[in-house]
């Protein structure tokens, strides 16, 4: 089974698709924030369509380690997916996500605007390819750091 993973934003949400056996994470697409009810409605479309069977979600912690307002929004959004959806939710540290994500695409010479686009799906991927690695280290892979 696939895992969804996302990056909440207050106006789009990054969404990041595994590969069926829990290896890579792709950045698959952008969600414009279309209200709570839409957006999970969107999200258990694409799980549906994709035979997702979890998903994780990016927890904005602050670098205190701290649950600020945003990690709580998050966390009450991810309860509602998890009842909308069916699925199991979990969260992932998404610390310094899209910063990574930004670094990555500036020295790669996108210009700005390609960026925007692209930087919440990306940071998506990033943080579902942080999770399959921890997944994979907790179970004695030989996944390197």
């Amino acid at each position: 089974m696939r895992i969804l993973g996302l990056d909440l934003g207050s106006k789009t949400i990054g969404v990041a698709l595994s590969d069926e056996i829990g290896t890579i994470a792709m950045p698959l697409m952008t969600i414009k924030r279309a209200g709570i009810n839409k957006d999970l409605q969107e999200l258990s479309r694409l799980c549906a369509e994709h035979g997702v069977g979890s998903i994780v979600v990016g927890m904005p912690i602050n670098m205190d380690g701290s649950i600020g307002s945003s990690g709580v929004a998050a966390q009450k959004f991810m309860e509602r997916l998890e009842k909308a959806s069916g699925l199991l939710v979990a969260a992932w540290d998404e610390r310094l996500s899209t910063v990574a994500v930004t670094r990555t695409l500036i020295e790669a010479d996108m210009s700005r605007e390609k960026r925007k686009k692209a930087v919440d799906k990306l940071a998506a991927s990033y943080i579902l390819q942080g999770f399959l690695d921890g997944l994979r280290r907790s179970k004695g892979g030989d996944v390197e750091d």
